[in-house]
């Protein structure tokens, strides 16, 4: 990629992102207008902003990069994400906009009254965004470190910074705009390429060859290792190497390996002759390996329960977009219940047109940069086609182009993430509230997994964020489905389930994000908590509840009537008094 043309354009993406923030400063003066807008953000501008948060990088690099390494059983990924939507339009969307509440926090208080459940679903809110927020700043060091050559850290560094700046200056109403902006950059970014990319392909001169077929270097290929990794090798293998091999050094001379498992180690230069097969990582070094059935619809082949491994992956998706707290505050900006419905209808649309572009990536990432499958770099799949199948002044400017769509990819979700946890520091942390403690919320809300981010370089972008969706599906799920739903909910029930569902999904992602287990049953119901943790914090929810039926809130009918009727117009713009605030 041509790094000048790549820094230009990402610097485009940075400065439109931070003068359309700070344009939110001149309207943003309320506490309202900093949480909510002041709920009077439209259906299809909502929708666009729910998409630029939404489609992250996961969205934009991972998915493509799963697909390329593993094949189609990884098009779960984007089903999920799409589907998610589904849910949350049936059982969610208008009930919580009528809820009047600004965060997940504030449902829980207003529906159950319980200071105890408020700082619970506070905790976990901050969690789940701290962890989604990881993957976020790994994509950042992933697409800066290729355009730019700097190194990783300085790329979340980078978003870290501009995030702060453009929620701090506009809050809710600027960052609206800043994403409704930043969802047509990335489709536009993903839409051009893709339409030159196929034209070439299909202008390929050289053989069809089965997707499902092990991949091979269709060209004389250069490849180095970053780290250490072990390979197996399935027939005997011809390559240069400069560096060691199975402990061995070279210096530039030939290298035959043959079948087995080899050890490659860091910064080793391999050269292979056209038509080589691409060795085949070993698994348990942490990154993707290339899949033996490329076509198989199973989630985790390389795993021993790909059945189980799916419905994880399936529960965690579906589930887990009603529990995401920075896109639960957006349907509290809508006007009202009915524009929260449209709000989402629309959402599917947009969500669901783009997802169709990443699988097409991964296919031609397969095709066209198989050297990623060695370096485990498959993330980077969609940053390196135009130049591989393109090149020259085209391939340089669609380049471009996907640079700047990708950063403004980890920006939009970044700036979600961090305004939603930022709400609830600002409400539940700090001594009091305001647009001033709001502000102070911001950094904080994006040094924790700024600092921690190192830590989980080595989970792939679109894994981590899977994790986040498990937690969430864990412990929000279930409060959102009963609180709305069933009149019998108790604030211990509430807090019972969410610690329960929430907590044993988050020990899960933490002991996967360590080191799993090396395989087994272990391993996979760690890797997907979602099958047993879910249900887990639903039986909590029902059964504690039940067993304190005199624990029921007295103000449960009117908070139910308040969820389920249709608001009428003095009722649109008001919401259930809290603590130190007054409705604006």
């Amino acid at each position: 990629m041509n790094q000048t043309y790549g820094i230009v354009a990402v610097t485009a993406a940075v400065v439109a992102t931070l003068v359309i923030g700070s344009a939110g400063l001149r309207v943003s003066r309320t506490t309202s207008d900093f949480y909510v807008a002041s709920r009077t953000v439209p259906p299809y501008l909502n929708a666009m902003a729910i998409g630029g948060e939404y489609l992250s990088a996961a969205s934009f690099l991972g998915v493509a990069g799963l697909v390329a390494a593993q094949g189609a059983e990884m098009l779960w990924f984007p089903v999920g994400y799409a589907a998610g939507y589904l849910v949350l339009l049936v059982f969610v969307a208008a009930p919580l906009r009528r809820s009047g509440a600004y965060t997940l926090p504030d449902f829980a208080d207003s529906r159950l009254g319980s200071r105890a459940a408020r700082r619970v679903a506070g905790v976990l809110v901050v969690g789940v965004g701290w962890l989604y927020l990881l993957p976020q700043l790994q994509g950042a060091g992933l697409t800066l470190g290729l355009v730019t050559g700097a190194p990783r850290w300085l790329g979340g560094v980078l978003v870290a910074v501009v995030v702060t700046l453009a929620v701090a200056a506009g809050g809710m109403r600027g960052i609206t705009y800043v994403q409704a902006f930043q969802y047509c950059l990335k489709l536009a970014a993903l839409l051009v390429p893709a339409v030159f990319l196929l034209l070439a392909w299909r202008g390929d001169p050289g053989p069809a060859r089965a997707v499902d077929e092990p991949p091979t270097f269709r060209r004389y290929t250069q490849v180095t290792v970053e780290s250490t990794v072990r390979v197996r090798i399935e027939a005997p293998l011809r390559a240069g190497a400069t560096g060691a091999v199975d402990g061995e050094e070279y210096t530039g001379g030939p290298l035959v390996l043959d079948p087995g498992v080899h050890e490659i180690g860091a910064g080793t230069t391999l050269r292979f002759p056209p038509g080589t097969p691409v060795p085949e990582r070993e698994p348990g070094d942490g990154r993707p390996g290339s899949a033996s059935g490329w076509t198989a619809p199973l989630s985790g082949g390389k795993d021993e329960h790909p059945l189980y491994t799916t419905y994880g992956l399936i529960c965690a998706t579906f589930l887990g977009t009603m529990g995401l707290p920075h896109v639960l505050v957006r349907f509290y900006t809508n006007p009202d219940g009915r524009a929260a419905r449209r709000t989402t209808v629309i959402v599917l649309a947009l969500v669901g047109g783009f997802y169709l572009l990443p699988p097409l990536y991964g296919l031609l990432g397969r095709l066209y940069a198989p050297d990623l499958l060695l370096t485990g770099n498959t993330d980077a799949a969609v940053l390196v086609l135009p130049e591989r199948l393109l090149g020259g002044l085209g391939g340089d400017l669609l380049g471009a182009l996907i640079a700047a769509g990708a950063c403004a990819a980890f920006l939009s979700t970044a700036s979600g993430l961090t305004l939603s946890v930022a709400g609830v520091l600002s409400q539940d942390v700090l001594p009091s509230l305001g647009v001033r403690h709001f502000r102070l919320a911001t950094p904080l809300a994006v040094a924790v997994p700024g600092t921690v981010s190192v830590a989980a370089g080595g989970l792939p972008v679109a894994d981590a964020v899977g994790l986040a969706f498990a937690v969430a599906a864990s412990s929000f799920c279930p409060l959102l489905l009963l609180g709305i739903w069933w009149r019998g909910l108790t604030a211990p029930g509430a807090v019972a389930g969410l610690l329960t569902g929430g907590g044993s999904a988050l020990a899960a992602v933490a002991l996967t994000i360590a080191g799993p287990p090396a395989g087994g049953w272990p391993h996979a119901l760690l890797a997907w908590p979602a099958v047993w943790s879910v249900p887990l914090g639903f039986l909590t929810m029902i059964l504690v509840s039940l067993a304190t039926r005199d624990r029921v809130p007295p103000g449960t009918e009117a908070a139910m009537a308040r969820l389920h009727l249709p608001e009428r117009p003095a009722d649109r713009t008001a919401r259930p008094a809290r603590r130190g605030v007054t409705t604006p």
